[in-house]
């Protein structure tokens, strides 16, 4: 099993940054990657759309609003990865009034190395708090 880690700090409370990001189908309320979220099933599922046409069906498995994180998996999407299991958490930042953005997930590569696999994963979630820093510098 591969794996790709990504954490931010802000000078930001946690409970603003997951008013941002705590909605699983928020993706595009801060992350420019992603330009559409439909949800579906009653919020369970999110439709991703991509360029080409083609689209990352993702599923929620779990949501902790007391603990500011959820936990979702990839139903359908053309990464070389099966098994794929991810989660956004935002926390206190020790010793201050900001916050601590985490993105983690872990995946089993299909035709891949496990270092490719992560490579691609380590992008999407850097790039993505990237964005969400970018966001709250504004």
């Amino acid at each position: 099993m591969a794996s790709a880690y990504s954490s931010i700090e802000l000078a930001v409370p946690p409970e603003v940054v997951w008013q941002l990001v705590g909605g699983f189908g928020s993706l595009p309320d801060w992350n420019p990657s992603v330009t559409d979220s439909t949800l579906a099933e009653g919020g369970r599922t999110r439709r991703l759309p991509l360029p080409d046409g083609s689209a990352i069906l993702e599923r929620l498995l779990t949501f902790d609003e007391d603990q500011r994180r959820y936990t979702y998996t990839i139903v359908r999407a053309s990464f070389p990865v099966t098994d794929y299991r991810s989660t956004l958490r935002v926390s206190n930042r020790e010793g201050s009034k900001g916050s601590r953005v985490e993105w983690s997930g872990e995946f089993t590569p299909k035709g891949v190395s496990d270092q490719e696999a992560s490579r691609i994963f380590q992008e999407l979630y850097d790039g993505g708090l990237k964005a969400l820093a970018s966001h709250f510098s504004k």
